[in-house]
């Protein structure tokens, strides 16, 4: 039988002196999902984190996992493992005895420890390495290794603190498949801090964007892209415009941005501040008339379109959108 490994945060608050990191979070994590924790620097993802891993003592509030209360147990006693940013793996044991650590602590015989590990590096695809050094192995390889050894302790929850940061782009786009296809294979639930929207969107079955210690929309990634609530989600998710209407701001998609040379019904006027290409598509980066001077919108041409009318800085365009693309925000 499955264990449950939901997560539920209840008014989670952590307080550093007279700072506040996170302020009474609710969060409902259903079990054998994936989770994004996704914010600038700051906005308390990690200490939420720290948090539900008990590497962080909680202000208030009550954490639960699979429906019992963990919020004051000991970390080692919750049923989470954290995979650190900077992967821990101690320098001067085998890739094989890192793995192993967990349950050498536990007073484990060599034998069974090292038949469990050698499952886990199978796992990950390291058995080659098993006798190797920390050092004598790439980041996506350390990596690997540091995700066995967390899985060692059988947790129902793994805890990520950005851990594709360190890896090169090309790595970290296949490492995070790897993730994707880890979690689906061992079935249970991922919590994942990142400051990318594009890994969380690749990774996520459930997205949570959090602001000066806040959760300021939860949801799919579809839903979180398609929909954003807030101002803030809206820029912080990218590829949105946030346009003032007579109703209120609302959100509009930059490649549902249509551009023309004249005008035409509604279109509003803009100036092209930059032009820049980016294979597939063209992006085209707009000041419009009428808003502030500080104001920049962004649209994106498919690349076909954009070589049969090329724009450059400087010129004049008119913008326009089908009005089902506007999104409303609350603020």
């Amino acid at each position: 039988m499955v264990q449950d490994s939901s997560l539920v945060l209840t008014s989670l608050v952590k307080r550093y002196g007279d700072t506040v990191a996170v302020a009474g979070i609710d969060l409902k994590i259903p079990s054998a999902s994936y989770c994004c924790l996704l914010g600038p620097s700051g906005c308390g993802k990690t200490s939420t984190l720290r948090m539900i891993a008990g590497h962080e003592s909680v202000s208030s509030g009550e954490i639960l996992l699979g429906g019992k209360y963990i919020t004051r147990s000991p970390a080692a006693d919750r049923g989470t493992a954290m995979m650190f940013q900077s992967y821990a793996l101690f320098p001067h044991l085998s890739v094989l005895d890192n793995v192993a650590f967990s349950w050498k602590m536990r007073g484990r015989d060599v034998a069974a420890r090292h038949a469990r590990a050698r499952e886990l590096l199978a796992l990950v695809s390291m058995t080659p390495y098993e006798k190797r050094l920390p050092s004598e192995l790439s980041g996506g390889q350390q990596q690997r290794v540091a995700l066995a050894r967390a899985l060692m302790t059988e947790p129902r929850v793994l805890l990520l603190d950005e851990p594709l940061s360190a890896l090169d782009p090309f790595l970290r786009v296949q490492m995070r498949a790897e993730l994707k296809r880890w979690q689906q294979e061992l079935g249970f639930t991922f919590v994942h801090v990142t400051h990318s929207q594009e890994e969380a969107m690749a990774l996520a079955d459930q997205v949570v964007v959090m602001n000066n210690a806040r959760v300021e929309q939860a949801g799919s990634p579809r839903e979180v892209f398609n929909a954003p609530r807030s101002e803030f989600v809206a820029r912080f998710m990218g590829a949105h415009n946030v346009i003032d209407s007579p109703e209120g701001p609302v959100a509009v998609r930059s490649d549902r941005l249509r551009l023309h040379r004249a005008p035409s019904g509604s279109a509003r006027e803009a100036a092209v501040r930059a032009v820049e290409y980016q294979g597939t598509c063209v992006l085209v980066k707009l000041s419009p008339t009428a808003e502030g001077p500080d104001t920049s919108w962004t649209a994106t041409v498919p690349d076909a379109e954009f070589d049969a009318g090329p724009l450059a800085p400087g010129e004049t365009v008119y913008v326009s959108w089908p009005s089902a693309e506007a999104h409303a925000l609350v603020a």
